[in-house]
């Protein structure tokens, strides 16, 4: 595979991981498949999003549309995993993904379901550079796979209005990490293919916070996302944040 012909390029891009994501495009839709554990932490992920935005937003969560009028960016946007429910919620979605396959699986899916979704085969850079700008950014299950942390960063900061918010999830580098998101995930379970996470490029809470503030955000909440294997579900935990965690960034005011 030549990933120069179908990955969108910059700074933070890492062509390997944008291939492995790429072999793999056909299946974001199959809930059985590679991508499983998604489709399982999504309803988790989505409480969260909504509940943070409203909450930073002055909005009803509980309202029919509670995202109606709020511009949305996600970020790594693979297959419309998110993308979708967002849109369904009221909001005005652009997802932006690195790899075209991805794209173009994203944009299938949505015209089967006749959601209206902008979907853009570009990255956080580029689309800085247009000069775009949004209410809020979905930085989902990326931050652990991108090459350059601090430029990925400036250019969601630069991409948010000012008061946006920008949602970001990833994993703990704990020895519990690893053993249940590496060695049980992709070795034992198998619930992933092998080389989806590398351990050393997941991220302490600390440094989370660091990054973001170096780029000018603040980090107001941060929970912990724990599974329950005995009903393969997830839930919210303010305290547990020993393997997934989800945290709400706020774009300062002298960024």
């Amino acid at each position: 595979m030549n990933a120069e012909n179908t990955t969108a390029q910059a700074k933070s891009v890492n062509p390997d991981e944008i291939a492995h994501f790429s072999s793999m495009a056909a299946t974001w839709w199959d809930p059985k498949g590679p991508f499983k554990p998604l489709h399982q932490l999504n309803p988790t992920r989505i409480e969260f999003i909504r509940n943070q935005i409203c909450d930073h937003f002055g909005r009803d969560p509980q309202s029919e549309m509670p995202l109606k009028g709020l511009r949305i960016l996600d970020i790594g946007c693979g297959g419309g995993l998110l993308c979708e429910p967002m849109t369904r919620l009221g909001a005005s979605m652009v997802g932006a993904d690195a790899a075209e396959k991805n794209i173009k699986t994203a944009k299938l899916h949505a015209e089967q379901m006749d959601l209206d979704i902008d979907y853009r085969h570009t990255t956080a850079e580029e689309l800085a550079e247009q000069g775009e700008k949004f209410d809020v950014i979905l930085n989902m299950e990326v931050i652990e796979h991108v090459a350059d942390i601090k430029s990925f960063l400036e250019a969601c900061h630069q991409l948010l209005k000012d008061n946006g918010c920008m949602t970001l999830s990833t994993l703990n580098r704990t020895v519990k990490s690893w053993a249940m998101a590496i060695i049980g995930a992709e070795y034992i379970l198998r619930w992933l293919p092998k080389g989806t996470h590398d351990w050393h490029k997941f991220l302490k809470p600390s440094e989370l916070c660091d990054h973001a503030s170096k780029c000018c955000f603040s980090i107001t909440t941060i929970n912990g996302m724990v599974y329950n294997p005995l009903n393969a579900s997830w839930m919210l935990d303010p305290h547990d944040f020993s393997v997934n965690y989800v945290a709400l960034a706020v774009k300062s005011n002298n960024g």
